[in-house]
């Protein structure tokens, strides 16, 4: 079973290329799982050797473990370098000063350190912090004359890009200035295949984070704090910000809890911060990093802590994070890819919203007619412009793909292309009564 998702890994698809030779005893299958830093793969590839060793006429098993390719889950038009990128996660506060660039930095060797392909983004344009955190031969990035594209540098096997290797150092700029020149620097880099690109968020909830957010199909995001009540106000107003753009919010870092002497174990800066945003917020993982001043040396020497002492206490903390962020991922890519599906036995469309435990069906031609584009009601008087009878009653969706952790993009027969939100699907009238399967019939 998968932990995470409830259910076998035949029913999730895992099990790929199953050879059975029953003269000879022998069975061999790939495990193909959703990232390469599924924290239990070695106990999947142990099971699944048991499970089929004990059936009495199996004399040989082989099991080969692979993941999934790197894609995006999201339908819609993504910018040619964002195309093989599988999860892309936000490390953000609203607030400055309290840690973000070295939970994103420390995060992202961590994820690299269990086997994924990691790319860091520093979105940061008026004070970039990854020039400073990491030491890669080549502090320029290049371009690619041909393609007009940015080939990222490179830094113990992470991909990295920053304002800070432009060879401008840090920007004087208008807003809307910095959010084109953060959007090409994204958008137009090789990031090639990766399984998880982690973004370091600039403060703030301004232009900048909000053209982040609507470029890039976010994941998730993690928040970073610190105890004070003046950082738990900026938090949550980013966390609020995430909410309405409908990025799950997975983990809450508190930095400088803490510290340890003489046996005693001090908070100076007080309790709670990062606990008020769990409980207030509902975001399910906590986790504390202490005052420790490897922590704050590793930051500017230009190795990351969690590469400097991979067996320390503050590297255990971040390989929770890192196993935290991996299974939230998957939960979420889970979700949203099965959200809302089309059963052509019954001839409805299935939802259940991430999040909700409620699942209703919805007949096909309802949804089309609740169309709320332009092309169904007029945008300037609010007139329906698509009517009752123009949706035949028999009209069967061609094809239903995830759009963000909000939508889905439906294809219809006559060519048109509905984006249908969680929210608006959930107000439709459901039905109630609909056909058996023939199947069941007979």
């Amino acid at each position: 079973m998968d932990p995470d998702f409830g259910t076998d890994i035949v029913s999730c698809g895992f099990v790929k290329d199953l050879l059975i030779d029953e003269a000879l005893g022998e069975v061999s299958f790939r495990l193909e799982l959703t990232t390469p830093a599924c924290p239990i793969k070695d106990m999947f590839e142990q099971q699944a050797n048991e499970v089929v060793a004990r059936l009495p006429w199996v004399s040989k098993v082989s099991v080969t473990m692979s993941a999934q390719p790197a894609k995006p889950i999201f339908a819609g038009q993504l910018p040619a370098g964002l195309q093989t990128i599988s999860n892309i996660v936000a490390v953000s506060s609203c607030k400055g000063g309290v840690g973000k660039s070295t939970v994103a930095v420390n995060l992202a060797y961590t994820l690299a350190g269990m086997g994924a392909r990691v790319g860091i983004f520093d979105a940061d344009v008026y004070g970039p912090s990854l020039p400073t955190m990491v030491s890669p031969e080549n502090r320029l990035l290049e371009m690619n004359p041909e393609k007009r594209t940015i080939i990222p540098t490179e830094y113990l096997g992470v991909k990295m890009v920053s304002f800070g290797f432009a060879g401008q150092g840090h920007a004087i700029m208008r807003g809307p200035m910095v959010s084109g020149v953060i959007n090409q620097l994204l958008t137009t880099a090789e990031w090639g295949e990766l399984d998880y690109l982690v973004i370091d968020m600039p403060p703030g909830t301004g232009d900048i984070q909000l053209t982040l957010c609507q470029v890039v199909p976010l994941t998730a995001a993690v928040i970073v704090t610190t105890p004070q009540k003046l950082a738990f106000i900026d938090v949550a107003k980013g966390v609020r910000m995430f909410s309405k753009l409908k990025v799950p919010c997975v983990a809450v870092v508190e930095n400088m809890c803490h510290f340890d002497a003489d046996g005693k174990r001090y908070y100076p800066f007080g309790r709670g911060s990062g606990s008020q945003v769990v409980q207030q917020f509902g975001i399910p993982h906590l986790f504390d990093l202490p005052i420790r001043p490897t922590l704050s040396a590793s930051g500017d020497s230009g190795t990351p802590e969690v590469v400097a002492d991979p067996q320390g206490e503050v590297a255990k903390t971040f390989q929770n994070l890192g196993v935290c962020v991996v299974q939230q991922c998957a939960k979420i890519r889970q979700q949203v890819s099965t959200a809302v599906t089309y059963d052509k036995s019954i001839k409805a469309i299935k939802v259940k919203v991430p999040d909700s435990e409620e699942e209703f069906l919805l007949h096909p031609a309802t949804v089309r007619r609740n169309d709320r584009s332009a092309q169904s009601v007029d945008e300037w008087t609010g007139e329906q412009k698509l009517q009752y009878g123009d949706i035949p009653e028999d009209i069967e969706p061609e094809e239903i793909r995830p759009m963000g952790n909000y939508a889905v993009s439906i294809t219809w027969p006559d060519g048109f292309n509905q984006i249908a939100p969680y929210d608006q699907l959930q107000m439709m009238e459901r039905l109630v009564d609909f056909p058996l399967p023939t199947s069941v019939q007979s």
